[in-house]
């Protein structure tokens, strides 16, 4: 596994619980003081995460599959290793920056 799909593992296993703890708090005080635009920019932030990851998983895999077919016609297989890392932390990127600019935001 390597240094950035850990990384982003990383960041969703430690930093998303401080963000979801800091929202519910958010909207437990909206309840009672008025109301919060927190939700919508949650939903917001999630869908286009999500395009965000669809998207770069798609590169990601025509960028690996161009390196394989490369390998394959030169008969090597320099590259194609860690390429399911490559993969994965494409997909988890989209995520793991919003969850660390939602920490700053939220933790002032």
């Amino acid at each position: 596994m390597n240094a950035d799909l850990i990384d982003e593992f990383a960041v969703l296993w430690f930093q998303a619980p401080l963000v979801v703890s800091t929202r519910l708090q958010d909207f437990a005080l909206s309840g009672v003081f008025g109301g919060s635009n927190e939700m919508g920019r949650m939903v917001t932030e999630k869908l286009a995460a999500a395009m965000e990851s669809v998207s770069a998983v798609n590169v990601a895999l025509v960028t690996e599959g161009i390196a394989a077919a490369a390998a394959f016609a030169t008969g090597t297989s320099a590259g194609l290793a860690g390429a399911s890392d490559r993969v994965a932390v494409a997909a988890l990127k989209p995520y793991g920056q919003r969850v660390r600019a939602n920490v700053l935001r939220l933790s002032k």
